[in-house]
Parts: structure tokens; C-alpha cells; sequence
């Protein structure tokens, strides 16, 4: 068992990002090769969540040790309080059975078994550490992996890659709680494994500028946040950062959230604990929304949610109550997902959905009908088409969708826009981060600010009262366009159809002038082609003549 008190241990440094990042992915890479992309993912983001929860529990004990007194306290009564759960968990600290500590696990990863005991597989002991720690944690229940000590994991690799882990020390980092680090950290890994697994990294791994848009447009502060596909939970974790950033209270979202693959739901499980957020509202297991909704009844404040684009194999019923504007097509799920994000809503609610572009305008197997129905009803508030290449794992273009219950002033905004929808046409915004992946910029000045802004000036919120935003349409940018002039474009809903060209610069200069102006320009430049020819020329004699 390990010692009570490790104050060796908690006078570690604790590691930079930095250090962090490049101990962890080098611990990745010890395990690449041997286990496909999707399966160390779950390895590795296992074992952080476990060194991260150890050192916690770590700091937390030895900060109430010295809060209780230290050495000068009764030790019986000091250990009974250093042991109270309410001490831990009060602070946002899990707990950690003794046979779940990670200087537990440690001393057992290369085989230091104590004299005359029998060897034990480290995997077996990792398993039984999840086992302990879900067992000690309400929240954690069901959530963390358990796939450690199964035949296609190397013990070998895997002893190496807990003492790889004993470098990385999950503490404060100046002013930076332990939480938020390992939260950076955790996001962190989805990136990369998002990446590495190509295009099934889409399934729960939101490119951040994606996200960051969605939030600051639509703003959530408080009520009910809902994800019917809520992969590793990244709309959950960036609204409570929004939350924050407004120095709000992140305990005034409820969240609530899906998702239909096991692997990711725990994914999403642990990401929401680690960063302090109650994972209650992502239910006990995973499940397919469309084959049954775990939240029936419950209406939500705000959904933001990016569904698997053009599934052509998926649970239909078309007697379902959510297909309010048409059944959808048995061979594309768009439709569904929008009419579920719809049905969900709260009288007062809004929602931003990533689809693939081709949601926009099509009118294939009755989306043109159903797109139309859903228009006229004044839902949709704004459209937002993206740039190229925001997603690593796929070529399809994205366009966000955003709706709103109601856009009367007074319902989110000061402006009344009834009857109307703003269009976005951002798809020139954005750098590349590499060849293949653009991101959009951040700041007050960047791409994510003049989207969200553009959208808050068009409605009047309180954001654009505090910058004294005023919204005017930008030909080739935005335009705010009337029910009457959608219809009359077939209810197609491309940004590009509205919002035109921009204005290019005036030419001031007459055209006389330009024309004698260009002549000149012209014959200097033959002039100059006849004296290069010439010079050619005679190179070309020279060398015949050699």
C-alpha cells in the first residue's frame, strides 16, 4: 500500500505545459505502432486521468495536513480528517483508494514486486485502480476504461508507460489550478488523436473554432445546454469557459448531453469531470438519439451540437412526433438531426448545428420542403458559411446553422427580426495551421469576434450594447435578408446568394488618361521585348558561330 504522506512527491515541481505535453505525447508514441490510433487513445487518456486524479489527491491531503496542524495534531484524530471524503470532494477533488494511488501502480509498472510476493500485471492493477476510483466517485461510475490487462496490450510497454508518467506532475502551475491544466492537457490529446485517427477523429473531436463560434455567438449563461451527439464533450467544456471568462457562475448551466458510442461517451464522462462539470445529464450509458432520446420532455435553453454529417444508415421511424416539418429521408439524417434540435428547444431557446453545406440548398427526397416549412416558420436566425479545411478528418464543406424560438425584441435582443435571417459568408476568413487544416483567428480583433459580433450588432443583445455595436450590412460578408426574398431565391439558404461581392476600390482616374496611360505603358514594354529579342539573337549567332 502506499504511505499516507508523500512529501517528497508534493515537493515536486510541478511540470510546465510544456513539460506536460512532451512527456505525454512521448508516452504516446510508446504505445503507437502496437495499438491502432482509436485503442491508445483510450490507453492513454485513461492513464492521465489517473496520474491527474493521484497527484490531486496528493495536493489536497497535504494542504488539509497542514490546515489540521501537521505533526502537532493528535494522529489518530488527524488521520480520521485526512480521510474524511467531504475534505476532498467539497474542493473538487476525487477520490483515490490506496490500491488506485499512482505510487502504487508505479512501484508494480516494471515488475517491483516486494520480496517473495508473486508478480502482478500491471494492466490487471490499472483495471482494478478504474474499478476503485469509480467505486469511490458517484460521478465516475461506469465512465472510466477498463481495458488494461487484455492480450493485445504489451505489459511491457505498458509498465514503461507508467514510469514514463512519474514525470509529469499535475499541480499548480502559478496561478493555474491543477484542474485547468489538466483540462489544456486533455484537450490537447483529443487534438492529436482527432488527427492521427484521421476521419473517424470527427466523430468526437470538434475543430475549437468551430465551437468557440457556436458559443459566442449564441452567449450561454445560464439554463439547460444540450448535445444530442455530444462526442468528447467540447460544447459543455468551452460554454463553461465562456461562462467564466464572463465571470459568471458555471454552476447555472445544467448539461445535458448524448452520444451513441460507448468509447466516446466515456471520453465525454471524464472530460466534463476533470473540468468540474457535472456529467450527470450525459446518463448512465451511451444510446442513439434517434432510437431513443435519454432526455424526453426536458427543453432546452441552448443546444449546440455537431451530428455526423450525410448518414445514409440511420434509425428512422416516420411516425416519430420530432419530424414536425416532414419525415426525413430514409438515405440522409441532416434533416433529422435538424427537426430533433427544433423539437428540443425551450419557447425561448437557440441552437447552432454544424452541417455539411449541401444542407443549404437541397431539395432531394423533400429537404426542399421540409427546409421551406422550417423558414417559414421564422426559425432559423442566422446561416454562417465556413472556410475550407476546418476539419482535418474530412473534405466537406461546413456551414453553421443557428435558430432561434423567437426574435422579437425583447427575446435575446433589443432589435425585432421577425421575418428575417442573417447571412454569413466567412468562407475567406481563417489561416492555415498547417497544409491541410485552417483554424480560425481569436481576440477581440480575430475571425470567431467579427462572426459573433456581426450576429449581436444584427440582434441588439446586451454584448453589442457593451461595445456599442451597429449592424449594417457588408456586401460579400453579411446581409440581413426577409423571408419574402428567401422564398423567392427557392428557400436556399447559401450565404453567397445574399450577401454579393464586396465593393471594390473606385477608380477615380479618367479614362482618357488611362488609356494613354496603359498605350505607354505598352509600347515600353515592346520596346523593351524588341531589345531582348535582339540581344538573343545575336547569344544565339555566337554560338553557331563557335
Amino acid at each position: 500500500m502506499p504511505p499516507r504522506t508523500r512529501k517528497a512527491d508534493v515537493a515536486q515541481a510541478p511540470s510546465t505545459m510544456k513539460e506536460l505535453k512532451d512527456t505525454l505525447w512521448k508516452a504516446a508514441d510508446k504505445l503507437r505502432g502496437s495499438l491502432s490510433a482509436a485503442q491508445y487513445k483510450d490507453v492513454i487518456l485513461g492513464l492521465v486521468f489517473l496520474k491527474y486524479v493521484s497527484d490531486a489527491y496528493d495536493e489536497r491531503r497535504e494542504v488539509l495536513r497542514t490546515e489540521l496542524g501537521g505533526d502537532d495534531a493528535d494522529p489518530v484524530q488527524l488521520e480520521m480528517d485526512l480521510d474524511d471524503p467531504d475534505e476532498y470532494q467539497g474542493y473538487g477533488v476525487f477520490l483515490v483508494p490506496d490500491n488506485a494511488h499512482w505510487d502504487y501502480l508505479s512501484k508494480y509498472a516494471k515488475g517491483r514486486n516486494e520480496p517473495g510476493e508473486s508478480p502482478k500485471s500491471i494492466g490487471l492493477l490499472i483495471d482494478e485502480a478504474m474499478d476503485a476510483i469509480m467505486g469511490a466517485n458517484e460521478s465516475l461510475l461506469g465512465t472510466l476504461p477498463r481495458i488494461y490487462n487484455r492480450d493485445n496490450i504489451d505489459q511491457r510497454r505498458l509498465g514503461e508507460l507508467v514510469d514514463l508518467f512519474n514525470s509529469a506532475k499535475f499541480s499548480r502551475h502559478g496561478d493555474q489550478k491543477a484542474r485547468d491544466l489538466m483540462g489544456e492537457v486533455y484537450e490537447y490529446f483529443l487534438g492529436n488523436f482527432a488527427r492521427a485517427e484521421g476521419k473517424r477523429g470527427g466523430e468526437f473531436f470538434t475543430p475549437p473554432s468551430l465551437v468557440r463560434t457556436i458559443v459566442e455567438v449564441l452567449e450561454p449563461d445560464t439554463g439547460r445546454i444540450y448535445d444530442p451527439c455530444c462526442g468528447s464533450g467540447g460544447m459543455f467544456v468551452q460554454s463553461e469557459k465562456f461562462v467564466e471568462y464572463r465571470h459568471g457562475d458555471a454552476q447555472d448551466l445544467a448539461v445535458y448531453g448524448q452520444e451513441a458510442i460507448e468509447e466516446t461517451w466515456r471520453l465525454a464522462k471524464m472530460n466534463l469531470a476533470i473540468h468540474g462539470m457535472d456529467n450527470k445529464g450525459l446518463g448512465t450509458r451511451w444510446g442513439d438519439t434517434f432510437a431513443r432520446d435519454q432526455h424526453p420532455g426536458v427543453a432546452m435553453d441552448y443546444v449546440m451540437t455537431n451530428p455526423p454529417f450525410n448518414i445514409k444508415d440511420w434509425t428512422r421511424n416516420i411516425e416519430d412526433p420530432r419530424w414536425v416539418f416532414g419525415v426525413p429521408p430514409a438515405n440522409n439524417a441532416n434533416y433529422a438531426w435538424i427537426q430533433h434540435v427544433l423539437y428540443k428547444l425551450a419557447p425561448n431557446g437557440s441552437a447552432g448545428v454544424v452541417m455539411a453545406n449541401g444542407s443549404m440548398s437541397s431539395n432531394s427526397n423533400g429537404e426542399g420542403d421540409i427546409r421551406a416549412r422550417i423558414v417559414e416558420s421564422d426559425l432559423v436566425s442566422c446561416m454562417v458559411a465556413m472556410p475550407t479545411q476546418l476539419f482535418r478528418s474530412t473534405g466537406i464543406p461546413v456551414c453553421v446553422w443557428f435558430f432561434a424560438k423567437d426574435k422579437k425584441a425583447g427575446s435575446g435582443g433589443a432589435v425585432d427580426r421577425s421575418g428575417e435571417v442573417l447571412f454569413i459568408d466567412a468562407r475567406e476568413l481563417g489561416y492555415m495551421v498547417d497544409r491541410a487544416e485552417r483554424a480560425l483567428s481569436d481576440g477581440p480583433d480575430g475571425d470567431i469576434a467579427r462572426i459573433a459580433d456581426t450576429y449581436h450588432a444584427w440582434r441588439g443583445t446586451k454584448s453589442a450594447a457593451e461595445k456599442r455595436l451597429t449592424y449594417e450590412d457588408v456586401p460579400g460578408f453579411c446581409k440581413s435578408a426577409t423571408v419574402d426574398e428567401i422564398k423567392a431565391a427557392g428557400y436556399a439558404l447559401t450565404p453567397g446568394r445574399y450577401v454579393g461581392t464586396a465593393n471594390s476600390a473606385e477608380d477615380l482616374e479618367p479614362v482618357d488618361q488611362k488609356i494613354a496611360r496603359l498605350t505607354k505603358e505598352l509600347h515600353s514594354t515592346m520596346d523593351s521585348s524588341d531589345v531582348l529579342g535582339l540581344r538573343v539573337r545575336e547569344i544565339l549567332a555566337a554560338l553557331t558561330h563557335d
